[in-house]
This record gives C-alpha cells, sequence and structure tokens, in this order.
C-alpha cells in the first residue's frame, strides 16, 4: 500500500532537513550545496527543489529546527516547578547554555544561527514569540507568588529580555563570553530587584 502524497512529501521534507543538518554540521551550510544534499539522499537536485524552491528554504528550516530545540528547552522551564525568581535564572542560563554548547560541538550550526539573527530572517519571528511568551509567564508567575509587582507582564518581558540580549543573541554570547562583567547571575539578580 502506498503511503499518501502528502505523508510523503512530510518525510521527504525532513529527510532533507535532516541530511542538510549533518552535512552543514560537517563542512559548513555555506560549502554544502543542493546536489550535496541531493546525493545523500539519491534523489536528483531538481527534486529537492519541488520540496524548497531555494538553498535559502533548507537554511531556514535547519535553523528553525535548532531554534526549536531552544524553545523545548525554555518551555521545560517554564514548566518546572521552581519559584519565579528560580526560573526567570534557569530561563537565560539554558538559552546561554544551548548557545554555547552548539559553539562547542557544532560550531558549523552555529555559524547557521548566528547568521539568521544577524540578517533577521523571517524564521526568528516566531521563535521570538515563543521566547516571549515564556518569559511573561515567568514574570507573571511572580506576580502571582508575591514577589514581583509588575503591571504589564508582557511589557516588562520585553525590557528584560531586551536587556539580556548579549545572553540570547548566538554571535553575542560567544563575544563577551570571555568579558567576566557583568554576568548572567548579576543581571538576573538585578532583574529581580527591579521586577520587585
Amino acid at each position: 500500500m502506498r503511503a499518501p502524497a502528502n505523508l510523503k512529501s512530510k518525510d521527504t521534507t525532513l529527510d532533507i532537513v535532516g541530511v542538510a543538518e549533518r552535512l552543514y554540521d560537517q563542512i559548513g551550510f555555506q560549502k554544502t550545496t543542493v546536489a550535496d544534499i541531493a546525493r545523500e539522499l539519491s534523489m536528483s537536485p531538481a527534486n529537492v527543489y519541488r520540496f524548497y524552491a531555494a538553498k535559502s528554504g533548507i537554511n531556514e528550516a535547519v535553523a528553525r529546527k535548532l531554534l526549536t530545540e531552544i524553545e523545548a528547552a525554555i518551555n521545560n522551564v517554564v514548566e518546572q516547578k521552581k519559584s519565579a525568581n528560580e526560573k526567570l535564572r534557569a530561563f537565560f542560563e539554558a538559552i546561554e547554555k544551548s548557545h554555547l554548547q552548539r559553539f562547542a560541538l557544532n560550531r558549523k550550526l552555529h555559524e547557521l544561527l548566528v547568521k539568521a539573527y544577524d540578517e533577521d530572517w523571517q524564521i526568528l519571528r516566531p521563535h521570538h514569540q515563543v521566547v516571549h511568551n515564556a518569559l511573561a509567564e515567568i514574570i507573571s508567575q511572580g506576580n502571582r507568588e508575591g514577589v514581583f509587582n509588575v503591571g504589564d507582564c508582557a511589557e516588562a518581558a520585553t525590557q528584560v529580555r531586551t536587556a539580556c540580549i548579549r545572553f540570547c543573541h548566538p554571535r553575542l554570547i560567544v563575544e563577551f563570553a570571555q568579558d567576566a562583567k557583568p554576568t548572567l547571575d548579576q543581571m538576573v539578580d538585578l532583574f529581580i530587584r527591579a521586577l520587585a
């Protein structure tokens, strides 16, 4: 029995992204061609283009997959049974750790995310919204616990995220990794006092 066409298309799309991610990790996204991806999948480049109109679409799909991993880490923080103060710290630690680990272990994939951030790819919009919503929920929890006194949790989340950009942007995390001050803990301590 043949698989439905839409199921096959979804599987092929996932296969393309998986192979592209592996090749990007090995030789870099700039050096990987659509022909390289097609060859690994025993397909023609024309067949790959049936699923992605351009290589930039494959780049975005791989970057989106990497961003989804960060989103899972921060959503895990939100769901933990911890205080808002603990979650606020763990939230930024999860983002920073994800980027630093990728830089250490998968530098070429890290470069893809840096390019996405530097060029403000469209795929960042939903990612930023997930990050924003998670942070707003942590601040809202702090209000409910009585440790924060914030009128507009969404606006506070925007301000906190903006102030902590160097702990969230993949290029800035690496650039400032050796710069000891202010530390993430110092920044979170400042936010906790400000939100109170």
